[in-house]
């Protein structure tokens, strides 16, 4: 088996990172470490091996749509299909470990729609028949840019059509190795703008569906189209929308 990392890395953001989007954390060292115990216990350093104590990391700001996530239906809106939105501690287990395949995006420019046509055309083209729980993740290739500041501003924009069609045929957890699953956010407002209509700005988050979407992922490049396994739990956050997870991809 081996095994691809699908998650970027949590670490501090770049100084001049905007604050809604910002990842901080702090580091103590050894020898602060060293400094609790005998604070806390009375036992000086000496006893210690090396003189040296326990490390600790502190997350000051971790958004949890801040790095590689799982949202929640709860996050598109308060009420999905007539019923309460589902939180991320609320959604069944079963959807995050499931066989995985990989739709090949990376022709699309930036804002251009990812269609429900060219989804079963690339489903069709690498012999692909979805099956119920599948996870299907849409390698778009921006990636590349996850650590430049204009990475928010980087991707396609799979349609509320595509989902819908995706969920339509069983499949409850979709992913994007883009910052987002919709355009990016000011496409999507100029649009939404020009157009004066509902319905424009967010279209696949507000498509009314309980379907969890994958953000921010890497590495799909290094994965074969299909035949292999993708588990995505995420973190078990009390009433929250998503939460940061680990995915891994799993090819024999």
């Amino acid at each position: 088996m081996r095994y691809v990392d699908l998650s970027g890395p949590i670490e501090p953001s770049p100084p001049d990172l905007i604050e809604p989007l910002r990842t901080d954390l702090s580091y103590s060292t050894h020898a602060e470490g060293a400094a609790q115990i005998e604070a806390m216990f009375g036992v000086p350093a000496d006893l210690l091996r090396d003189g040296e104590g326990w490390t600790n990391e502190e997350f000051t700001k971790l958004g949890t749509h801040s790095t590689t996530h799982v949202d929640a239906p709860w996050h598109y809106n308060s009420q999905i299909q007539g019923e309460p939105a589902q939180k991320i501690d609320e959604l069944p287990l079963e959807w995050f470990h499931n066989p995985g395949v990989v739709l090949d995006m990376t022709h699309k420019a930036d804002g251009d729609a990812v269609t429900a046509a060219e989804v079963e055309a690339e489903l069709e083209r690498i012999g692909h028949e979805l099956e119920p729980l599948h996870i299907v993740l849409v390698h778009t290739g921006r990636d590349e840019f996850a650590a430049q500041l204009d990475y928010i501003a980087r991707g396609p924009g799979v349609t509320a059509e595509a989902t819908h069609w995706l969920f339509e045929r069983g499949v409850r957890v979709m992913g994007v190795d883009a910052w987002g699953w919709d355009a990016p956010l000011h496409i999507q407002a100029e649009r939404a703008l020009a157009s004066g209509n509902p319905g424009v700005f967010w279209e696949a988050h507000q498509a009314d569906l309980p379907y969890s979407q994958i953000e921010r992922l890497v590495n799909l490049g290094s994965l074969p189209q299909t035949g292999f396994t993708v588990a995505c739990f995420p973190l078990r956050i009390k009433g929250a929308s998503g939460a940061p997870a680990r995915v891994v991809g799993m090819v024999p």
